[in-house]
């Protein structure tokens, strides 16, 4: 327990909050979505009215299983397509009911991975939640897991919340399971403790964290809830994790639950984003002298200090930065086409634009679209 404050301080007077919930807490195991369950979460954050709620809610898949006649969540994309276009629609027209029982609207917002690393759509994403909680909507928030694929796939929405909660400068991120806390082995083993509190990763060392969830309707678990919790807190956000049953003692500031203190300073940037939400397309290979320019010195990556390309992208697409024995040490996006820097290689900006044209002095990844891996 950290000194003087209590553990749970600033948690009660979160203003913005982020809330996350799982397909267990929401489904039946066999698929379709749980009216009484529905209704019981609205229940609980409707009646908190000094509180602005931005609600990242799984189930869309789960919720299609059942309709279309399917036994168990699909591993092929497709149907999960499929499954989440039947069953996004009964998710939000579920929760648009069990808001409207407290005049509350709803606000639909489906995101995917590149939607939210690219400098455009970041801003629109901001404005379009940060105006629909102006207007007194709840923001319902979910993956658009109809037209994602594996390659701009957030993956769960435990991340999806973690990065959500940084996207809307949230006060608190809350993240509900069918499990009421991070526990030090597996929480149906006699003699296991619940984690009251973590204050950074030594907390966690030596501690066995359990994957996918007993209800087989998800694609998370116990590791992505302490990941995304591990991201907020880097980003300036406090994160309780426990049940949905548990969520109304939560948000009071309760001592239920995991509470994961921060661990980083707030930032008002998307790089976190391309840290943690894109898939690298490709990669560029720096020289010894570029490394240590963007590692060291925050500069961007010009074409004298490329080696080599590999992989198919586009410009604007994200990709890694490596040194040459192999280690990605940054993450960007990159200004020109693949087939297009093989030529531009170990030449000088000023070399380029006087042979090629003015459109050749510039970076192959500028400094503000760069983020550092692992430093």
């Amino acid at each position: 327990m950290s000194g003087g404050a209590g553990p749970r301080e600033g948690v009660a007077e979160a203003r913005r909050v982020v809330v996350k919930v799982g397909s267990s807490s929401l489904t039946t195991a066999a698929g379709g979505l749980d009216a009484d369950r529905v209704d019981a979460l609205v229940d609980t954050l409707a009646k908190y009215r000094d509180k602005e709620i931005v609600l990242v809610s799984s189930g869309a898949i789960a919720a299609g299983l059942s309709p279309l006649g399917l036994d168990r969540r699909p591993r092929d994309l497709a149907r999960q397509q499929a499954a989440a276009s039947v069953g996004q629609g009964l998710l939000v027209a579920r929760y648009t009911a069990s808001f409207a029982r407290y005049g509350r609207r709803v606000g639909q917002v489906l995101l995917t991975s590149d939607d939210t690393s690219r400098r455009a759509h970041y801003r629109n994403a901001c404005r379009t939640l940060d105006q629909l909680l102006a207007m007194g909507a709840v923001p319902i928030v979910n993956e658009n897991d109809t037209v994602a694929t594996d390659e701009i796939r957030f993956g769960d929405n435990d991340r999806l919340a973690a990065l959500v909660a940084h996207l809307v400068r949230a006060d608190l991120l809350l993240l509900l399971s069918d499990v009421d806390g991070l526990y030090d082995g597996d929480p149906s083993t006699p003699g296991t403790t619940r984690i009251a509190q973590v204050s950074g990763p030594k907390d966690l060392e030596g501690i066995e964290i359990g994957s996918a969830g007993r209800a087989g309707v998800g694609t998370g678990g116990m590791v992505t809830k302490v990941e995304a919790a591990r991201i907020a807190a880097a980003a300036g956000i406090p994160v309780v994790l426990t049940s949905a049953v548990h969520a109304a003692e939560a948000l009071a500031g309760g001592p239920t639950g995991t509470h994961f203190l921060r661990t980083g300073r707030r930032s008002a940037d998307r790089l976190l984003w391309l840290a943690h939400a894109s898939t690298p397309r490709g990669a560029l290979v720096l020289d010894d002298g570029a490394v240590r320019a963007v590692v060291e010195r925050n500069s961007s990556l010009l074409p004298a200090g490329i080696a080599a390309v590999e992989g198919e992208f586009t410009a604007g697409d994200p990709v890694e930065l490596r040194d040459a024995s192999g280690a990605a040490v940054a993450r960007g996006l990159v200004n020109f086409d693949a087939r297009e820097i093989p030529r531009l290689i170990g030449r000088s900006t000023r070399d380029l634009a006087r042979e090629l044209g003015p459109a050749y002095e510039r970076e192959v990844v500028h400094r503000d679209d760069l983020v550092l891996l692992g430093h």
